[in-house]
């Protein structure tokens, strides 16, 4: 294993330094940016974060390898496809994950505020906060930090993200930053890893049902989220976790 993390005391209001940690694990390997991860915050102050997406096992699997055990954070919107939850299942087994907790917007935030359930039509960053944003701050609170599987080849906002970076009161680990296309590919062939059950009729990236499509011959994977609008994230990654 490559330099990782180094040895700093962790406490509830003394994290780690992101840029310092950044520096160290800028070249290392998704296994060991999510090993630093556990090394540095312990287990049960880390969790990864997943959509249970088209590419989400991947980095389930490089987890998976490391500790099946770190908790999984899924957040069930009320709008994912069934396949979506069929497939987060068909993981769970798969790579023996022991840790996956199934998140849910409040119900009294859904019926306040989107009663007939057409807030993704009229509004829908407000949608996506009442769905995934707050009730992910809220599944959150036990952490010092989280992992997820954003890279920088998806383009957008993402193109420069760090390893590591700060997220307000926790940390932020993105272990598959550097990592290319056809790193992913070759995770899913060596894994013998299942594909999402959308990716045969042409969804390349899969969110919530009304707001996911198929993507058309040369389109990037993520122009078939929130087609025809300006938004091209939910909210989870561009605001801080509090």
């Amino acid at each position: 294993m490559s330099a990782l993390a180094p040895e700093l005391a962790v406490g509830p209001a003394a994290l780690p330094a992101a840029d310092a940690l950044d520096r160290a694990l800028r070249t290392a390997s998704p296994a060991e940016v999510i090993a630093a991860a556990v090394k540095t915050l312990g287990r049960e102050k880390v969790a990864l974060v997943s959509s249970f997406g088209t590419e989400s096992a991947a980095l389930l699997k490089v987890m998976a390898d490391v500790d099946p055990a770190i908790p999984v954070v899924f957040l069930d919107t009320g709008w994912l496809f069934e396949e979506t939850l069929a497939y987060r299942d068909t993981l769970i087994a798969t790579l023996g994950l022991t840790d996956v907790r199934s998140i849910k917007p409040d119900d009294a935030a859904l019926s306040r505020q989107d009663p007939d359930r057409e807030l993704w039509f009229s509004d829908p960053d407000a949608c996506c906060r009442i769905r995934k944003v707050e009730p992910l701050a809220r599944a959150l609170k036990p952490f010092a930090g989280w992992i997820n599987g954003r890279k920088r080849f998806q383009g957008g906002a993402r193109a420069d993200i760090p390893v590591v970076e700060d997220d307000g009161v926790r940390l932020k680990f993105n272990p598959f930053a550097n990592v290319s296309r056809e790193e992913i590919e070759a995770i899913y062939t060596l894994g013998k890893l299942p594909p999402h059950p959308l990716v045969a009729s042409g969804y390349q990236s899969v969110g919530c049902m009304p707001c996911s499509s198929r993507s058309a011959a040369g389109e990037d994977a993520r122009d078939g989220r929130w087609r025809g609008r300006a938004k091209t994230e939910c909210g989870i990654h561009t605001m801080k976790m509090s």
